[in-house]
């Protein structure tokens, strides 16, 4: 009866132990939460409720298991499992806790200063998102090589390891050449302000939004929701366009091409009445201009601005859509036409099929040699 009472009450009384003080904490956590609604970092925190559990039970079942009397010609193996399952949830447990706080603290920051200064908050954003990267990196490679020491084998080793270090270091740094540019490249990146989550940028022609910074890549999503993965050394090498730099105000231009008895002082009064009726117009500058002319066409640039690059998208989609239905409905001389003219037959040519009067295929004389 006692061996089977005594591993019941002591891996039950743990299980039981861990759900108890887990839900307990989880309550608390749930109360100060709704307490404090200024900070998220109560609600964050519940997040870490299943690596602390684990935890909890892992630290009771490998301080307790040799009570259990169970199977105690495997006991060095169980116990090394668990102390592998400890120091793995011990390591998911840092890296959650660690994200909330600095969520929080971030939030903190986004709040204070998102109207004052949006693109400081955009840089700070960057540079958190790779600072936890690179904590989950540390904290990962330091639990790996905890559970690798745990090894007898690995303990042996570990002198010849440390003293190969240098040679190794060498090597690898030459192996792995542009990962490491790569790593270096984010970093300047988070921390030199080039561009940040969420900038409007134009890399390849293409123009989108920056979604995800890693130590290693960006991507950027396009208008077309197209995702486009990109080493973040091409933005320390190549030149590219960013509209977030500084200030988000940008300056758009849109182009027609209409006839030379275009009314330009008319479209430039109705470019006015419909900028005023564009919400997405900042109302900071507009212009009409002919900045060419062809022997068919005028070519008119309308020059408008707004707050930020998808306002801008509006605006001008909106200038060159109502301007041209303007043009068609009220001058729809001042479209661009295509001058056609009747070709000149020689007398005795049929216009319509180029027969001779008779019905007969006519070949033209050749015209004869000029006298020199």
């Amino acid at each position: 009866m006692e061996n089977i009472l005594r591993p019941l009450i002591v891996v039950g009384g743990s299980v039981v132990l861990t759900l108890f003080i887990g839900w307990a904490t989880d309550l608390l956590l749930r109360k100060a939460d709704e307490r404090h609604h200024e900070t998220p970092l109560w609600g964050l925190l519940r997040r870490a409720r299943i690596p602390y559990q684990l935890v909890l039970c892992a630290a009771l079942l490998r301080g307790s298991y040799v009570e259990a009397r169970v199977f105690p010609s495997h006991r060095a193996i169980i116990g090394h499992v668990l102390s592998l399952v400890l120091i793995g949830s011990a390591a998911w447990l840092v890296i959650r806790i660690a994200a909330a706080i600095v969520e929080t603290s971030y939030d903190r920051y986004a709040h204070a200063r998102a109207r004052r200064d949006p693109a400081r908050v955009r840089r700070v954003r960057t540079q958190v998102s790779l600072i936890m990267r690179v904590v989950s990196a540390v904290v990962g490679v330091v639990a790996a090589a905890s559970m690798l020491l745990t090894f007898p084998e690995m303990r042996t080793a570990g002198a010849s390891l440390l003293a190969s270090a240098g040679v190794l270091g060498i090597v690898a740094g030459i192996a792995a050449q542009s990962t490491l540019s790569n790593m270096f490249a984010g970093f300047q990146i988070a921390f030199g302000d080039m561009v940040r989550l969420g900038d409007t940028v134009v890399v390849d022609g293409e123009w989108g939004t920056v979604e995800e910074i890693t130590l290693t890549f960006l991507t950027v999503r396009t208008w077309d929701e197209r995702r486009i993965t990109m080493p973040v050394s091409y933005f320390t090498s190549k030149p590219f366009e960013n509209w977030s730099r500084g200030t988000p105000e940008m300056t758009g231009v849109v182009y027609w091409h209409v006839d030379h008895a275009a009314p330009v002082d008319a479209m430039r009064d109705k470019l006015r009445d419909i900028l005023r009726e564009c919400p997405a117009w900042d109302g900071r500058a507009y212009g009409l201009d002919v900045t060419d002319t062809t022997p068919n066409t005028l070519q008119i640039r309308g020059l408008a601005t707004a707050k930020d690059a998808d306002d801008l998208w509006t605006v001008r989609v909106t200038m060159r859509e109502r301007m041209v239905r303007w043009l068609a409905e009220e001058h729809p001389y001042a479209l661009p036409r295509v001058n056609t003219a009747e070709a000149y037959l020689p007398p005795g040519r049929d216009r319509r099929r180029g027969l001779s009067p008779d019905g007969v295929p006519r070949r033209f004389p050749e015209q004869p040699a000029r006298e020199h």
